[in-house]
């Protein structure tokens, strides 16, 4: 590859990797996984692809000491890490099981968030904490349950179980 290919090749990778992540937010919002899992894929995947491709880098930008090592550590966690942890986690989630269970869990906890759907950031989204089989979980909850989210006791969803064995939250609904 030439260096003009490899500098398309790791822009490109880096903005794939922040357009997953966004998917990859969602699609954790409505799985049952620690964070820990995510967070070591992603950390794994830039370490060893900063390993394999350090020196295909190197020649390829004229960066030198800490510039050279943070924009190289942003490329390969980024792009390669957030696009490996996306595979995994789309996977799970869209190669779930069929089965269907539906389940009701009472709300321990309220929190909001700022919301971020479509670029609104003015409205505020309810987030209610649950204990899902022996952990703490948050759901978070579209603006419009806002008004009345302290009304709320319980949190009924469907689960599906993950090909990898996280569960998939489906359906979720405030009673």
């Amino acid at each position: 590859m030439t260096k003009k290919q490899r500098k398309i090749f790791y822009t490109l990778i880096f903005f794939i990797g922040i357009i997953l992540m966004y998917f990859q937010i969602e699609i954790y919002r409505n799985t049952f996984i620690n964070w820990k899992i995510p967070a070591s894929i992603i950390t794994i995947v830039g370490i060893l692809s900063f390993l394999a491709d350090f020196k295909n880098y190197k020649r390829t930008y004229e960066y030198s000491g800490f510039e050279l090592y943070l924009y190289s550590w942003m490329h390969y966690i980024i792009g390669f890490g957030f696009i490996a942890c996306s595979i995994f986690m789309l996977t799970n989630f869209y190669f779930a099981g069929k089965e269907v269970k539906t389940e009701n869990y009472e709300i321990i906890g309220r929190t909001t968030i700022r919301g971020t759907t479509k670029g609104r950031t003015d409205k505020e989204q309810p987030v209610f904490i649950i204990v899902y089989k022996g952990k703490s979980k948050e759901l978070v909850f579209k603006n419009e349950y806002f008004e009345k989210m302290n009304l709320y006791k319980n949190v009924e969803f469907e689960t599906r179980n993950g090909l990898f064995g996280f569960d998939i939250l489906e359906n979720k609904k405030l009673n």
